[in-house]
């Protein structure tokens, strides 16, 4: 019998790097001063957020955000059930 080897990389759920992106943002716009923070360092707008989400530019930019951090970058990945390297991986596969 074969075991597979668990891909610390892979999201648990099997869930797509956009919606881990849209996920990641929902939790990042949960606290007022990471959202502020979130727009400082990314140069985003909450129009541009608004209106470009579906860019994987935009999603990307979130998931590098919290890469950039990673206190946010593990609290993110406990809080949406995932791993802080599936959140990278997510990210550079947005911005392939």
């Amino acid at each position: 019998m074969t075991i597979p080897a668990h891909d610390k990389s892979a999201d648990r759920a099997g869930r797509a790097p956009e919606v881990l992106a849209l996920e990641a943002l929902g939790w990042a716009l949960t606290d007022e001063r990471r959202a502020e923070r979130l727009l400082s360092l990314t140069g985003l707008t909450p129009d541009r957020l608004r209106h470009g989400i579906s860019d994987r530019g935009v999603q990307a930019a979130v998931l590098d955000f919290l890469a950039g951090h990673e206190p946010d970058l593990v609290a993110a990945a406990d809080a949406l059930g995932t791993t802080p390297e599936a959140l990278i991986a997510a990210s550079r596969e947005l911005n392939a």
